[in-house]
């Protein structure tokens, strides 16, 4: 009795080795997903460059440009006959600043040289004073006329007073499009020194 046990008990205990000794199979895992990628992000636009800004005191109408001096402050143009219009600071001693008006306007260098003479009802005798000259390959012709001022007969401006001991100073540039004026009026004194400043100007004169 005791042999069949033993011989029974010792096929189960090999089967249990059996069981025991497999090695469990791994179970499947989900591969790990891949990071999501982002789209490169589209390049912005450039913004425009900046326009550069226009040199200091340079002026320009129609196919004229000049370089305005520091001492001659841009001020409202009155009409619109006006291209551009400049007060002179007035020096010690004067009552009143000196203007500078720029315009373009048609007849002979001849007849605008009378048409500024006209505007004093008394002029020293060496008025009216011309000199021609040239700035690039522009003609100049400077104008200077002192006495007594009477106004600059323009149509629709108002009478002035006649004023003593004033001065003009003028240029009549020759440009392929007529003629343009750059005309100082002002007392004599304030004018004579802006002679220098006004000299610069012309002498920055050209073409666009």
């Amino acid at each position: 009795m005791i042999k069949l046990r033993s011989a029974m008990v010792l096929p189960l205990v090999a089967a249990l080795a059996a069981a025991c000794s497999k090695t469990p199979e791994p179970t499947a895992t989900s591969a790990p997903e891949a990071p999501a990628t982002s789209k490169p992000a589209a390049p912005a636009e450039a913004a425009p460059a900046p326009k550069p800004a226009p040199a200091s005191g340079q002026q320009a109408g129609g196919e004229l440009a000049w370089d305005a001096p520091a001492s001659f402050e841009s001020a409202p143009n009155p009409n619109a006959m006006r291209k551009a219009t400049y007060k002179i600071k007035r020096a010690a001693g004067d009552t009143e600043d000196a203007e500078l008006s720029v315009s373009q306007a048609g007849g002979s260098v001849d007849a605008n040289i009378t048409r500024w003479a006209g505007q004093f009802s008394q002029k020293s005798d060496d008025s009216p004073k011309r000199t021609d000259l040239k700035a690039g390959d522009l003609k100049v012709t400077i104008v200077e006329v002192k006495g007594t001022f009477a106004g600059s007969g323009m149509p629709g401006m108002p009478a002035s007073d006649p004023k003593p001991n004033y001065a003009l100073l003028g240029a009549i540039v020759d440009t392929p499009s007529g003629l343009w004026f750059f005309k100082m009026t002002g007392p004599e004194k304030t004018v004579t020194g802006a002679r220098a400043d006004f000299d610069k100007l012309v002498n920055s004169l050209r073409l666009k």
